[in-house]
């Protein structure tokens, strides 16, 4: 942990540094040098790292975030908006839009709940020339329809173009007079948003989507999982602090980002500079459908795990129910499980770990549990107790010699191998390993529909606003229905989650 409490320490000086953006690359490199090197001077690393987790990992202070509106708080502010608010001075939006699904989106936002969300206490009708609505409108809009153009292009040719009456009319604006927004408005009104603003906005659009029934999630399954977000930025660093224990911290032109490890990619090098983008997404187990629910953005050099407890966190702060959370490999290295489903009442089921030791009378191959070397009859699983879990012998006495002196009970505790949440005896585990598969495709929707293979920020905030924007832009879709195919529910899978609830 000392390598991020210095990386902490070195932005929070950065951050202090007066007109350090102003500066050329030479003068940067130069004060980045003079910053690390007086930080190693005076650190010491004999003390331990009582830092919260949230600052070593760059994320907001979830649980001491005030404003998070929750998903029972909104759908009662949804009931009781009356959408007074004209959207546009015209008879017909529709004959305007000339878009499907520009219409049953257009029909969705309600401008009232968005100015609420976003427009400040003291920011009077009176002060404003654009309505925050309108910046809103403008953002999904992109996200919907060019996401791989510039910001700049966008806003030139498709939104402030008087002859693009659809684009127009969607984000609220005239269709007579010059009304334009620019990039830089757009950028500005990015990175005025708090973290409880662009968890307000999504909790509006998920409110919407479970509304339409789009959201049939009755095991309350979820899935965890993450992908690499480069950043626009210099790749060589500005300083490389070296570490008495071997390790570097590295600090880049953009100072959030920093360097991580992607999966193996033929067109792309195995490491980038940039961020990861941690997706909590909701898995409906009779149709494998999974959308993206709720994401944490944070700098690429975290390790996976670290992030599990805050996506449960989050997601318990806005109301949303959790039963299972299912990740890969990652989430199960160094995450006690079993704390999140005491704080929190979820279960993380991860694949098990390799390098954890079989307990004794367990056959490797069948996964069977038996009571001791001379025990020729499996056990039966029974359930959890508090220390792990519970195996009982059922044989009968014609079926085994030790049947009069045998206990036939068996008590095996936790661990990350083949005993975790649910141990690996149970049929529906299988199952839950096949349905975290269906997660690629959210981030390919995400990446590549969405527009988030190419970063269009160049900071922290700017990517969580736009990432945030990729989430609803997706929900939004789903509910519209235009660009989905019908999936089908699997009988079979039917019967065996009946069971298992």
């Amino acid at each position: 942990m000392h390598e991020k409490e210095i990386k902490r320490l070195v932005y929070h000086q950065f951050k202090h540094y007066p007109f350090f953006k102003r500066l050329n690359r030479k003068e940067k490199k130069k004060v980045a040098k003079q910053i690390s090197d007086d930080i190693l001077i005076e650190y010491n690393y004999s003390n331990k790292v009582v830092t919260p987790l949230h600052q070593l990992t760059g994320t907001p202070d979830i649980q001491n975030t005030r404003g998070i509106i929750t998903i029972a708080e909104m759908s009662e502010l949804m009931e009781n908006s009356n959408r007074k608010m004209i959207k546009l001075p015209i008879k017909s939006r529709k004959q305007y839009l000339n878009d499907h699904e520009l219409i049953v989106i257009d029909e969705l936002l309600d401008n009232s709940i968005l100015n609420k969300l976003l427009a400040d206490d003291h920011y009077t009708p009176s002060k404003r020339e654009l309505f925050p609505c309108q910046y809103m409108r403008a953002e999904i809009l992109k996200a919907l329809k060019f996401p791989e153009i510039s910001y700049r292009k966008f806003c030139e040719v498709q939104l402030n173009n008087l002859d693009q009456k659809a684009n127009r009319t969607f984000a609220c604006l005239s269709l007579k007079k010059k009304e334009t927004i620019s990039h830089s408005q757009l950028s500005i009104f990015r990175s005025s948003l708090s973290f409880s603003q662009l968890c307000n906005l999504m909790v509006y659009v998920i409110c919407l989507f479970m509304k339409s029934g789009k959201l049939d999630n009755p095991f309350k399954i979820y899935g965890v999982d993450s992908t690499d977000l480069a950043a626009q930025c210099n790749s060589h660093p500005l300083a490389t602090i070296k570490l008495p224990n071997g390790k570097k911290v590295r600090i880049y032109s953009e100072l959030e980002a920093d360097c991580g490890k992607r999966r193996t990619k033929r067109n792309k090098s195995e490491f980038f500079v940039g961020y990861r983008l941690h997706t909590l997404t909701a898995i409906n187990p009779l149709t494998g459908k999974s959308c993206p629910i709720i994401s944490l953005v944070a700098p690429a050099n975290h390790h996976d795990s670290l992030f599990l407890s805050q996506l449960v966190m989050l997601a318990k702060a806005i109301g949303l129910e959790l039963d299972i959370v299912l990740g890969d490999e990652a989430y199960g290295d160094g995450v006690d499980s079993e704390v999140i489903n005491r704080e929190y009442g979820v279960k993380v089921v991860t694949p098990p770990r390799a390098l954890v030791a079989i307990p004794e009378n367990v056959d490797e191959q069948s996964k069977k549990v038996f009571l001791n070397s001379y025990c020729e009859v499996p056990m039966q699983y029974m359930g959890r107790t508090e220390a792990g879990h519970e195996f009982k012998c059922k044989a009968y006495p014609d079926e085994c010699f030790h049947f009069e002196g045998c206990p036939k009970f068996r008590e095996i505790p936790l661990d990350a191998g083949l005993f975790g949440q649910f141990p690996e005896q149970l049929d529906q585990v299988q199952e839950l390993r096949n349905l975290r598969k269906n997660l690629e495709r959210t981030y390919n929707l995400l990446k590549n529909r969405e527009g988030l293979e190419t970063l269009r920020a160049k900071s922290q905030q700017g990517v969580s606003a736009i990432a945030t924007f990729a989430n609803m832009a997706n929900l939004l879709i789903e509910i519209a229905g235009t660009r989905t195919t019908t999936t089908k529910e699997n009988p079979q899978l039917q019967i065996v989650w009946k069971e298992a609830s």
